[in-house]
């Protein structure tokens, strides 16, 4: 697997991060299909990932954390989740939220201090809970229907949420709510123990199963008035969101894992009408080409851009359309090197007891992440237009 990440080392911190990686993948990978089959929260995974510090690897020097940069992340979250998507997906929301508030420091410093250190001496899971029923993705602009009040120096939220990933292991989670009835909307740090706060087990799919990704209910909370980290008055950040790079990092890990049990299948598979292995066949070969040269594509583009975000921040207020691009490219040629693995593996590929059909349902999962297809597509096109016409 290590020569995967060949090219991609730059340094000895980023070799031993990655070691750090390859021990997590591997134990994961040996739950990931029990996981998947129960569709139930892999708690033993993240207590893993705990122990080990992983879930500390984006706070700030500082208070403690590696630091690590977003090159470093989308290569240590490509690795994990060749073990277990679900996982990989889900952790990285936490470590991207802390990036992404190191990044753009929109928080206070007292308040993006607590949240380190809640990570650091509680190992305490994050997740933002923005998604509802009647708004659809975040992403897509809609203001929340979950409601803050403030009343006799508290504030009472009441609310659903829904897609909350990691929600039966999270200890905190920063909801997003309609501030009164002003049409401005902030995000409260809520702690998951609090009176009132309940998770409703709904998320039954056939892809990303260990996410559970449930709803949240917040039936009528009360929190104190520091709760409200993000508001109306906190600055806006004027960069893109370059963490979600980790969306497509983990569906190329699962396009990784898919490719290997392909090329292992065909290593070994010798049928009594063939004089060897298949990996023989020229169209097997083909096959195999086709998935190398579709990753190689996807890679490239995807560690160039985090490369540039790192070593240019200079230029990261313009680099909204090529990690747009990034996801767009990466989570379909993920989708493509999967099926090219299925039809090397064949009609076993489709049997319960095969991890390829558990690769083929996950890696789909990836066309519903933001940014969608089409939203990419109009910000390329919009983006193309007017450079044309400032020229």
């Amino acid at each position: 697997m290590n020569h995967l990440y060949h090219s991609y080392i730059k340094n000895d911190r980023q070799k031993k991060l990655l070691k750090m990686a390859n021990t997590l993948a591997d134990s994961f990978s040996v739950r990931a299909d029990e996981i998947d089959k129960e569709g139930r929260f892999p708690f033993e995974n993240f207590e893993e990932l705990k122990n080990s510090g992983y879930v500390a690897l984006t706070v700030p020097a500082k208070f403690g954390g590696k630091a690590i940069d977003l090159y470093e992340f989308v290569m240590l979250q490509e690795r994990i989740a060749t073990g277990d998507a679900a996982t990989a997906l889900s952790i990285g929301w936490h470590l991207g939220l802390m990036l992404e508030m190191r990044d753009e420091q929109t928080w206070s410093d007292d308040v993006f201090e607590r949240l380190s250190r809640l990570v650091m001496k509680e190992k305490a899971l994050f997740n933002r809970a923005a998604s509802e029923p009647a708004t659809g993705s975040p992403t897509r602009g809609g203001m929340p229907q979950t409601k803050a009040t403030e009343k006799d120096g508290q504030w009472i939220v009441n609310g659903r949420k829904s897609f909350t990933s990691m929600a039966p292991g999270l200890q905190y989670a920063l909801v997003s709510a309609q501030i009164e009835d002003t049409g401005e909307k902030g995000f409260f740090l809520i702690d998951m123990n609090l009176s009132g706060v309940k998770v409703e087990e709904k998320w039954d799919t056939i892809s990303m199963r260990g996410t559970r990704s449930d709803d949240l209910v917040l039936d009528d909370v009360l929190l104190p008035t520091d709760a409200l980290v993000e508001g109306p008055q906190s600055p806006e950040s004027k960069l893109p969101k370059a963490w979600l790079l980790h969306i497509p990092a983990c569906y190329l890990g699962v396009a990784i894992a898919a490719r290997n049990e392909a090329i292992a299948f065909a290593s070994t598979y010798s049928p009594n009408s063939l004089p060897g292995p298949i990996k023989e066949v020229p169209e097997v070969q083909r096959k195999i080409g086709e998935m190398e040269l579709e990753l190689m594509r996807a890679r490239e583009m995807m560690y160039s851009v985090a490369l540039r975000w790192v070593s240019e921040p200079e230029k990261r207020s313009e680099m909204g359309p090529e990690l747009a691009a990034v996801k767009h490219v990466a989570t379909n040629s993920a989708a493509n090197v999967v099926d090219q693995a299925m039809r090397i593996v064949g009609a076993r590929a489709l049997f319960k007891d095969n991890p390829m059909q558990r690769h083929y349902r996950d890696v789909r999962a990836g066309l519903h992440n933001p940014p969608m297809d089409d939203a990419v597509i109009s910000m390329l096109a919009g983006n193309a237009i007017s450079h044309y016409e400032s020229s």
